[in-house]
């Protein structure tokens, strides 16, 4: 079911909404236009929308100009730390905003950049923090692969190391074993580093399960064997790292497109969505034998389907049956787009 939808003011690449209580409604959203002729740029932006459901808005609070972003990620719930936001862009830089109130309440929220820190000249491509908010894990453009710090609101690269060869698309923190980061690239290999021996050290690297490029590594939040890898090749791979150094391919399933991005529900257990790149979105269940099944498909969006987030709400009333609200967002054409999966009854998936 369709809630409301909105164009960016270019491609749009990524959409997260804020995990902090009192914080639920905020919704950011991330571009990246490529602006072609004799100077060439990247350009991006975030914009910041209130998000309500009961009355099917989108509002926009706020926006920032900015250089172009590949990827955005709040920090983890957790502490007395709050809201902040991440960016990855195209100047080879990783920055950090944090969430402010306007002094008047009508205008919402914005975003105040807290501090920045050049990565490399390459392009950082994509981002994850650690469970305790006090490291971000970077992929770059030229295969390397970034620890940054942030303490006392300054960032600091701690590691810089040639982990790939070529683009990083994917690098993640293990959540239950923070001392591991996965990455992957374009070489099609999926990789695990143990940063306690040193960031070259390999744990592991698979290099004949993904036929085409790794777009995307996520830990399921609730067991901590288990991971998800999606590619270019259309496939969802479900992954039993117990053994660390050998980890087992579970079950895959085609989704008919690249499968770019991952989000596991934040409450419903083995509830996944993805963003499929010429296939649209789709909404997959992964059962306890680690069988997985495609429940729910969305090809409402006419352009490349790259950013996807569930709303942080454990329920909301939509009719007389509580749901729960998705946005998501494609590329070309520049939408975001927030709906109701109709597979996804808390009655009934809890």
């Amino acid at each position: 079911m369709d809630v409301a939808h909105c164009n960016l003011d270019g491609n749009a690449d990524a959409v997260e909404f804020c995990p902090h209580d009192s914080y639920h409604q905020v919704l950011a959203a991330s571009t990246y236009t490529l602006q072609e002729g004799d100077r060439p740029s990247r350009a991006g932006s975030i914009s910041l929308f209130n998000v309500d459901a009961d009355l099917g808005r989108l509002d926009l609070y706020h926006r920032i100009k900015t250089a172009g972003i590949f990827d955005i990620k709040w920090n983890p719930v957790g502490g007395c730390v709050s809201p902040l936001l991440a960016q990855a862009d195209a100047d080879g830089y990783l920055r950090i905003h944090g969430l402010e109130c306007c002094s008047d309440e009508a205008q919402g929220f914005s975003l105040r950049e807290i501090t920045d820190e050049k990565i490399s000249s390459a392009m950082c491509l994509c981002l994850d923090w650690n469970p305790s908010a006090t490291s971000i894990t970077v992929g770059l453009s030229d295969g390397s692969v970034s620890i940054a710090s942030i303490v006392e609101s300054q960032l600091e690269t701690q590691e810089l190391w040639k982990a790939h060869d070529f683009e990083v698309w994917a690098a993640s923190f293990d959540t239950h074993q923070p001392q591991l980061v996965y990455t992957g690239a374009d070489d099609c290999k999926f990789s695990c580093w143990d940063l306690r021996d040193g960031p070259s050290k390999l744990a592991f690297q698979n290099t004949k399960v993904h036929t085409m490029g790794v777009c995307c590594i996520v830990k399921n939040p609730n067991d901590p064997n288990t991971v998800l890898t999606g590619s270019y090749d259309e496939y969802l791979r479900v992954w039993d790292v117990r053994s660390i150094s050998r980890p087992v391919n579970e079950t895959s399933i085609c989704l008919g497109g690249g499968v770019w991005r991952i989000k596991y529900h934040p409450f419903v257990s083995g509830l996944v969505l993805t963003a499929c790149m010429h296939n649209g979105f789709s909404v997959v269940k992964i059962y306890g034998d680690n069988k997985a099944e495609v429940i729910e498909t969305y090809r409402k969006h006419e352009s490349l389907a790259y950013g996807a987030d569930w709303h942080r709400e454990k329920s909301f009333r939509e009719g007389k049956r509580n749901s729960t609200l998705v946005a998501t967002c494609s590329f070309y054409d520049r939408l975001l787009r927030l709906w109701m999966p109709e597979s996804v009854l808390q009655d009934s998936v809890l």
